[in-house]
């Protein structure tokens, strides 16, 4: 009896032993393969340093979800309990019913003023009981800090893909759609990022979704080249669709900023091409004068057109009439590729679809000590035209003929990393007023350079003059990842240790070989149900037949 008491107590004291060493030491153990339980440690640093409440509320509860959200409300849930380990009392979050309220007036009410915000609903329909029901979803949470509050869509997939992967998508991206929203309210010191726009007949305007969007995280500088000495004091430099030559004393600027650890991004074009008739137009070499200062780098973009036959966006074509009206529908225009082929990259891991114009391709060349990432890639049925190109509107109407498009796949935007070498290496005289602080070679950076100068541009909506959302396809009216991928890349090249290695995270779809569940229910009904049984009934009598034998002596 003694014995027994010294063993209880010794239990209870180990207990209350382990208890005092874990209030001093925290650790915690995600044993899943994809670790889809944790979160970055940049995110647990963003999170560790927050110095006032974030409150964040979540549109996703409810009874009445379907499966595939309840799954990711779940994903949600589980990531902010990680975000309230690391932010302590800085994070507090609610979850919120949108159709808890009964009277349907007061929930319209609700649901209009959640529109008012920014947060449009998703409009589900459910199968229960033999009737199908709709069901109206706000995938969105609201991240709010100092009075401030931006909507985060928590509902994010590729175009194309099925609503399970969709969903799967979702659930990946939560961490850091999540954290991007806290950084870009906490942020109090922004990067600087630079715009060359004096090189392109474009307006701001062809480019204010983009510097709009910018804003929100970084300081934006219009930089006129020409009388900038240096682009030192930038993190950043953007060249968009230049249509001009570079001139050398900015060339100049520009290699001697990256030698500087600066990060450069390049949207250029391969081939000119002027307003496009039905008659047609050729596109004509375009000259820049950064041919040179690429393949030093490591790429070369081709003066040509690659034509994608398998996947491109549509234009609106007059097929035929209707009466004596014509008859005007949706046609694969292959000159404009839609881009769903991606590089393993925290780029463009989860990207929707990307909508393209005349796109060149880009060819990798000699470079010791620079790593080439492709990011964007066409499908392989592609055809390239070289310069001069005849370029019309309606080829549209043309069969795409697959032994035509065989060239393959063609990359038109490389991720370039590593230790660039000068184009002006050796090249420099000691009397030039430049050679003493020139540099030779760079500190490691990273230059991205997409052969697509119109994937950053954004349409004027024709009637009021105000300019469309980046990515905007007014034939299908669907918005293209085109925004997501410059930020994700500007994120990626200024900060890679930032919450962009969030995006990282991969949750793998395991689902069930639907075959074997059907052939085998029988069997696996029995190994789950019965088999648990018998071992509980086994060990029922075991303990009968053992503590029999124990009295029994």
């Amino acid at each position: 009896m003694k014995s027994k008491f010294i063993k209880i107590l010794s239990i209870v004291g180990g207990i209350i032993v382990l208890n005092v060493l874990a209030s001093f030491v925290f650790f915690r153990l995600d044993l899943t393969e994809e670790k889809r339980y944790s979160i970055s440690d940049a995110t647990k640093s963003l999170l560790e340093n927050l110095d006032k409440e974030v409150l964040i509320k979540v549109y996703l509860e409810g009874t009445e979800l379907p499966g595939g959200f309840e799954r990711l409300k779940r994903a949600v849930n589980t990531t902010l309990d990680e975000f309230k380990v690391y932010g302590g009392k800085n994070i507090e979050f609610r979850a919120i019913d949108p159709n808890a309220e009964n009277d349907t007036k007061k929930r319209e009410e609700f649901y209009a003023e959640l529109m008012k915000r920014g947060m449009q609903p998703t409009r589900v329909v459910d199968t229960k009981g033999g009737r199908q029901v709709e069901n109206i979803i706000f995938p969105y949470a609201v991240v709010t800090f100092e009075g401030k509050e931006v909507p985060v869509l928590l509902l994010k997939g590729t175009e194309g893909r099925t609503a399970q992967e969709k969903l799967n998508q979702s659930y990946e991206n939560v961490e850091y759609e999540l954290a991007t929203a806290i950084r870009k309210l906490t942020l109090k010191e922004k990067k600087k990022i630079g715009l060359l726009t004096e090189f392109t007949k474009l307006q701001p305007v062809n480019f204010a979704d983009l510097i709009t969007s910018l804003q929100e995280r970084y300081e934006i500088y219009i930089v006129d080249a020409r009388l900038s000495p240096t682009f030192d004091g930038l993190d950043a430099l953007i060249l968009p669709k230049p249509d001009s030559p570079i001139d050398d004393s900015t060339k100049y600027k520009i290699d001697q900023f990256v030698m500087s650890g600066g990060r450069a991004l390049f949207f250029v074009d391969g081939l000119k091409v002027d307003s496009v008739s039905l008659e047609s137009t050729y596109a004509q070499p375009l000259e820049l004068n950064l041919t040179d200062l690429f393949f030093k780098y490591g790429v070369r973009i081709n003066s040509n057109i690659v034509k994608d036959g398998a996947s491109s966006a549509a234009i609106p074509m007059v097929v035929g009439n209707m009466g004596d009206k014509p008859n005007i529908q949706p046609i694969p225009y292959r000159y404009f590729p839609v881009i769903n082929n991606f590089g393993k990259s925290l780029i463009t891991n989860n990207l929707d679809l990307i909508f393209c114009r005349y796109v060149a391709s880009i060819d990798t060349v000699s470079s010791p000590g620079i790593q080439k990432t492709p990011l964007l890639m066409t499908t392989p049925y592609t055809k390239v035209l070289n310069a001069p190109a005849l370029v019309t509107y309606n080829e549209a109407h043309t069969e795409t003929q697959q032994e035509d498009y065989n060239a393959g796949v063609k990359v038109i935007a490389y991720l370039l990393e590593g230790r660039f070498e000068s184009l002006y290496k050796n090249r420099l005289l000691p009397s030039d007023p430049n050679y003493k602080t020139f540099k030779a070679e760079s500190t490691p950076t990273k230059v991205l350079v997409c052969s697509d100068g119109d994937l950053i541009v954004n349409d004027i909506n024709p009637k009021t003059g105000n300019p469309l959302p980046l990515g905007f396809d007014k034939t299908t009216r669907h918005i293209f990842g085109n925004k997501d991928f410059v930020m994700n890349a500007i994120d990626y090249l200024i900060d890679e240790n930032g919450v962009i290695q969030a995006r990282g995270k991969e949750v793998k779809l395991r689902p069930l070989d639907k075959l074997r569940t059907r052939d085998e229910r029988t069997q696996w009904q029995v190994i789950n149900i019965g088999l648990p049984l018998a071992l509980l009934a086994l060990f029922g009598v075991l303990l009968f037949v053992l503590r029999k034998r124990k009295f029994a002596s």
